[in-house]
């Protein structure tokens, strides 16, 4: 509804400033050209964000310093808040960093979307700009057209800094005619209301174009035509500041509920630095002269030093933030809570983590171990043990000897639930997403696509042994007892050792030493028949329950097969050449048989 009414009055308004100024028409192509320059931008640094991007993310988020200086770093050389934050709340929906790590980053972002004003006011407002367009324009388009992706995103970026470029020299150029025609200068308002005035101006200015850079570079063109005073300047550079924001919030709209809370993050700290810039606008004026002096900036380039307030007025809204960050993370936690859910809803998987084939993979590989969470405790409870118990270091056979109690719960209901749908769920995910990454990534969301399903398998092998193990598990023949503990104690071994895997060192090593286990059923499987025989031979079971026994030892010996297939492909795949070089050495069933016969 508000998209509705919000397009139709824009388009209006323009349509009457073009009707009323032919330099207006000026100023308005400056401004799409620049946010068109944007797009171009953001698409040729997408190019290579294919997994470099995303590895330097992973290292360097570990402490909040580094996460600031992330933030500060990219946003200065990609000159884009926005795909910052849009790639942040990114990872941050996949799992792959804190909220803590996740807000040090946007404020980082914030200190270095500072740099985009330094170079306008420096170079873009005093050199002739749109002679370097040019040959960009020509160069970026020549190399968009190419096969190589990081040819094309070279191309792009190329592209999108001639576009910007060229933004920049006709918003120059438009001011400078519009001056004569009109006099924005004599709308200024002086004091407070002035400064909220124009500061609410500035955000909504940024809301409509949802760029910070673009409404910076429009209130540089026009300080320095003198349409506007160096006042009312400041004030609207907080205001974009503030309406930065929308980017975020938007991204954060298709998020979990972790890059919402990084969006209201994002929102919180703007607001405050925005309060903090506009009540103290005269100390940061007479600090921003000051420093002006000391660089050399002559008294009346107002340009420069709105550089010099947008960089100062962030930096303390940093250095008064930054003490508090672990604080705003429980804050939104608290505020921001996880919906108490009967069906279990995935954690990783939403439209956000779309955007790159890295954190894609990731979220898929973190949602599959989630499901495999959810089923180990079902399996668990249906093997009457606890998870806790089972990934505890006190020993397995003991354990299952002296948990003879059945435990009652429904299993229908947790596997519908708890299991299947998420399953479901994530069979949903990569069919969408396979058609959209390289082919790297798409044989790896195939081997993904099977553990699930090797998880949902297992736990159905466990629903259907599940009665004849409660009820020869409290057997008075002691023999179908033992059979019976050794069923559960064979599957609750397997979910041990992934577990242990997983946690200690994912690797391919690990990968290889669960074909042990394969081998070991195998072997238990030959050894079988001849055991149950015997048993019979000495009428110490009957053929009912030797049947009974065969039955669930196979259901037991597939769901142990299930498990580690499962684990083996979650282990072995890290979206590169080294996770096909694992899965080819795996043991196939026809190895497994040679080596156990």
């Amino acid at each position: 509804m508000l998209k509705k009414i919000i397009l139709p009055t824009i388009l209006l308004i323009l349509s009457y400033g073009f009707w009323i100024s032919p330099d207006f028409k000026e100023i308005a192509a400056g401004v799409a050209i620049f946010l068109f320059g944007m797009l171009f931008l953001e698409s040729g640094f997408k190019a290579f964000t294919g997994g470099v991007l995303e590895r330097l993310l992973q290292r360097t988020t570990d402490k909040t310093w580094k996460s600031l200086c992330f933030g500060i770093v990219s946003t200065t050389v990609m000159q884009s808040s926005s795909l910052v934050s849009v790639i942040t709340i990114s990872f941050i929906s996949a799992g792959l960093i804190t909220l803590v790590a996740g807000i040090g980053i946007i404020f980082g972002a914030n200190l270095g979307t500072t740099t985009g004003a330094w170079l306008v006011a420096a170079f873009g407002l005093k050199v002739n700009i749109a002679a370097y367009a040019m040959p960009m324009l020509v160069f970026g388009i020549v190399l968009s057209f190419q096969k190589s992706k990081y040819l094309k995103g070279i191309g792009s970026i190329l592209a999108g800094l001639g576009f910007l470029f060229l933004g920049i020299h006709y918003m120059k150029e438009g001011f400078e005619a519009f001056k004569d025609s009109f006099d924005l200068a004599a709308l200024a308002v002086e004091g407070y209301p002035g400064l909220f005035l124009f500061a609410a101006i500035g955000a909504v200015a940024t809301v409509v174009m949802q760029s910070s850079h673009a409404t910076l570079v429009l209130i540089l063109t026009a300080l320095a035509a003198a349409q506007i005073s160096y006042e009312n300047a400041l004030a609207l550079a907080i205001g974009a500041n503030v309406g930065t924001t929308i980017t975020a919030i938007i991204g954060s709209l298709s998020a979990n509920i972790e890059g919402k809370r990084l969006a209201g993050a994002h929102l919180i700290f703007n607001l405050i630095t925005g309060v903090i810039a506009i009540i103290f606008v005269s100390q940061f004026i007479w600090a921003v002269d000051a420093f002006s002096v000391y660089l050399g900036i002559a008294a009346d380039n107002y340009t420069m030093k709105l550089a010099v307030f947008h960089t100062f007025f962030n930096l303390v809204g940093v250095l008064v933030m930054l003490p508090f960050i672990s604080r705003l993370a429980a804050g939104l936690v608290s505020f921001l809570p996880e919906k108490a859910q009967h069906v279990e809803e995935p954690k990783y998987l939403n439209d956000s983590v779309m955007s790159f084939s890295d954190t894609l993979f990731l979220a898929v590989k973190k949602e599959t171990w989630h499901l495999f969470d959810s089923a180990f405790e079902v399996m668990a409870h249906g093997l009457n043990l606890k998870r806790e118990q089972i990934l505890s270091e006190e020993d397995l056979s003991e354990l299952v000897e002296k948990n003879q109690k059945v435990i009652d719960f429904d299993l229908d209901g947790l596997y519908e639930n708890r299991v299947k749908a998420l399953y479901a769920a994530i069979i949903a995910f990569i069919s969408k997403a396979q058609s959209t990454v390289p082919d790297t990534f798409a044989e790896e969301l195939y081997h993904l696509r099977g553990s699930a399903s090797a998880v949902v398998e297992s736990v159905k092998h466990v629903k259907h042994m599940r009665k004849n193990t409660s009820r020869y598990m409290v057997s008075k023949n002691m023999h179908m007892r033992r059979e019976y503990n050794v069923l559960r104690l064979r599957v609750a071994t397997i979910l041990r050792e992934i577990y242990r895997y997983r946690d200690n060192f994912e690797s391919p090593v690990a990968v290889l030493e669960l074909d042990s286990l394969k081998v070991e059923s195998a072997e238990a499987k030959n050894r079988m028949n001849e055991h149950v025989s015997s048993m019979l031979r000495k009428d110490e079971i009957t053929p009912l329950m030797a049947t009974s026994l065969l039955n669930d030892f196979n259901y037991a010996n597939e769901a142990a097969g299930s498990l580690i297939y499962s684990a083996q492909n979650l282990l072995a795949s890290h979206g590169s050449s080294v996770s096909e070089a694992v899965h080819d050495v795996i043991l196939s069933e026809d190895e497994v048989q040679a080596i156990s016969n």
